[in-house]
């Protein structure tokens, strides 16, 4: 009996020793892990939950489950016209093969390195085996664009004031609206196949490439002035077909006033011209009656205006036998 309780006492210390030495581990949400026993992997979990490990001898690391992000340093590259653009990309991967994952690349640092190498390699690979256009353009929407839309990009209007035939006026002379050779790809399906050429060799390091996705390009200095300078050209065309069409205007615009004006001044004339002379004939009616009534009275009447009008204006006068001062120096 006595030994019994021995052996009792001596299997309870040696179970609860085991369970104070952590003979479990547990598995959240979101995560995986492998177990190593002296730095060999013995065991992988991908399931959350209560798992057992040999106490003081297996060591558990653990792993994310979720969606890890990959930002990219930008990276100078050729096109297939040997023009250079900077290639910014951005990808989401997981840890698809933790055991696979630990023996390739250890942690998410050494991931990190290696997809840094896989996904430049893909970009690069793809932008030199394609022309510029295709990976600057997503479609071929910019030759859609009509005169109507240059003119309401350029000028702001969208009142409907001018009609598009107006406007197409306007500029066809001067700007003739550029024709840009259409993609084959463009750059989504540029983003595909890097996608597609990363995930070749993703796989071997326990990794699942989600997808990569262009972030942004920009021309290299050389080629940025060159765009530039098209641009710059392409607005000055515009800028003088407007001008060219404001200047007609304007022409028009005086040439339709000065047409008005002396338009309203013929008509001013004419109708003052005619006033006058009825009311010459008014004052012809009215002096031919007062010389009927007493023609000796007119004629002194006339003769006195005369005097008053003319008079003041002699400097000197030689003599007055002239009829013209008989009122003045003669009797009657």
């Amino acid at each position: 009996m006595k030994r019994f309780v021995t052996i009792l006492v001596v299997a309870s210390a040696a179970i609860l020793i085991f369970l104070i030495l952590g003979p479990f581990y547990v598995l959240q949400e979101g995560e995986q892990s492998i177990v190593l026993q002296f730095g060999k992997i013995v065991n992988s979990q991908r399931n959350a939950g209560l798992w057992i490990k040999a106490p003081l001898i297996d060591q558990v690391v653990r792993f994310p489950k979720k969606i890890i992000s990959w930002d990219g340093e930008a990276t100078l590259v050729p096109t297939q016209e040997r023009q250079f653009i900077w290639v910014d990309t951005t990808a989401r991967w997981r840890i698809a093969d933790p055991k696979l994952f630990y023996e390739s690349v250890t942690d998410e640092d050494g991931a990190q390195t290696r997809l840094d190498a896989v996904i430049d390699s893909a970009v690069k690979e793809v932008v030199s085996n394609n022309l510029l256009r295709e990976a600057v353009r997503s479609s071929d929407v910019i030759n859609t664009i009509t005169r109507r839309n240059v003119y309401q990009v350029e000028s702001g209007a969208s009142d409907g004031s001018d009609s598009e035939d107006d406007v197409a006026s306007i500029l066809g002379e001067t700007f003739t609206v550029v024709e840009y050779p259409k993609i084959e790809k463009g750059r989504d399906a540029l983003a595909r196949e890097m996608l597609n050429r990363a995930q070749e060799t993703a796989p071997i390091y326990g990794i699942e490439l989600i997808d990569v996705i262009i972030r942004q390009i920009r021309y290299s200095d050389d080629l940025t002035e060159s765009v530039y300078s098209r641009m710059i050209t392409e607005r000055q065309q515009i800028a003088r077909a407007f001008r060219s069409d404001g200047e007609g205007l304007k022409a028009e615009w005086f040439g339709n006033r000065e047409r008005q004006r002396l338009e309203i001044i013929s008509a001013a004339e004419r109708t003052s011209k005619v006033t006058r002379g009825e009311a010459d004939a008014q004052a012809a009616a009215i002096y031919a009656d007062a010389y009927n009534v007493d023609p000796e009275f007119y004629a002194f009447f006339k003769a006195i205006e005369s005097y008053r009008t003319l008079l003041p204006n002699f400097q000197k006068t030689l003599s007055t036998d002239a009829e013209f001062f008989d009122y003045l120096y003669r009797q009657r």
